[in-house]
């Protein structure tokens, strides 16, 4: 059973999408306003090229909405669903003028969306019959966080902190700058930082070696990050920690990868290709009936 998915604030939403028609169309539309009758109707498709998951109502309804109110959109496909090329995902009727103008905006959010989406699915077919979440990281495009990280649950996968101030996340360089001067161990240097939090903050700590487990631990971490860590050190440090942390790979995550890395028991695996180094998916906006003003002029 699939459960709903939680969806972005509108706010946020109306937010990305009037930034991003606002920069597409600073001063107006000029080629539709020289060429389209003001009182011409049309009717378009969205139109799948290629097959995938999508992950786009919210942000073409947002386009089309904000650009003109008289834009109305019927959704064929919902998001977190996979469909086949050819399929019609979306259509679109209203003033031509203003579909055309949302066009593009509607389109690159949607592809990228369903870009992630399509990705992140693949990722989680991979571990499918194991204990492992497939979860993104912050290495998101500056701005559409929230749109990305809803796309990756869209896909089946899973998020981690949304951002530096959800969660302590100490990496080596932070342990780089914490140890320094070695007045205090590792484990003391952790302890002494774990209890200035809120006993809600969720504690993470990253190692790149073994011999780096035991000392993580006995600070009391709620996660350990094993970074970059070859598939039987992986094995070895799940056995280390023994359940007494949740146990977090990341580092060399590809879909060719990511199968084996599960069975070796980790809890989380985090990759960032899910959403820095995605492909958006091919999606197209096809006219099916233009239909112009009873006079045929131009206002």
């Amino acid at each position: 059973m699939r459960f709903a998915l939680a969806t972005p604030s509108a706010t946020e939403v109306d937010r990305i999408v009037a930034a991003a028609l606002q920069e597409d169309a600073p001063w107006g539309d000029v080629t539709s306003q020289a060429l389209i009758p003001g009182d011409a109707q049309a009717e378009a498709a969205v139109v799948a090229r290629e097959a995938g998951i999508f992950c786009g109502e919210l942000v073409i309804e947002a386009a089309m909405r904000l650009t003109a109110p008289g834009l109305q959109v019927a959704f064929q496909v919902t998001d977190g669903e996979a469909f086949d090329a050819g399929a019609v995902l979306a259509t679109v009727h209203g003033p031509a003028r203003s579909l055309l103008t949302a066009e593009r905006v509607a389109l690159n959010l949607a592809q990228r969306l369903s870009g992630i989406a399509t990705l992140t699915g693949k990722f989680v077919a991979e571990v499918a019959g194991t204990a492992a979440r497939v979860v993104d990281t912050r290495k998101t495009t500056p701005g559409l966080r929230v749109l990305e990280r809803y796309a990756v649950r869209c896909g089946g996968g899973h998020n981690h902190r949304f951002s530096l101030s959800d969660a302590v996340m100490a990496k080596d360089n932070h342990l780089a700058v914490l140890t320094q001067g070695g007045v205090l161990g590792l484990t003391e240097a952790l302890q002494a930082a774990r209890a200035r939090l809120p006993h809600t903050v969720h504690f993470e700590v990253e190692v790149d070696r073994l011999d780096q487990i035991e000392p993580v631990l006995a600070a009391g971490v709620d996660t350990i990050m094993l970074d970059n860590f070859s598939i039987p050190e992986l094995e070895a440090g799940v056995r280390q920690v023994a359940g007494r942390a949740l146990v977090e790979a990341s580092g060399n995550v590809r879909l060719e990868t990511v199968g084996a890395i599960a069975r070796t028991g980790v809890d989380i695996i985090s990759s960032g290709a899910l959403t820095h180094s995605v492909r958006a998916l091919d999606l197209g906006l096809d006219i099916r009936i233009s239909i112009e003003s009873p006079a045929g002029g131009m206002p």
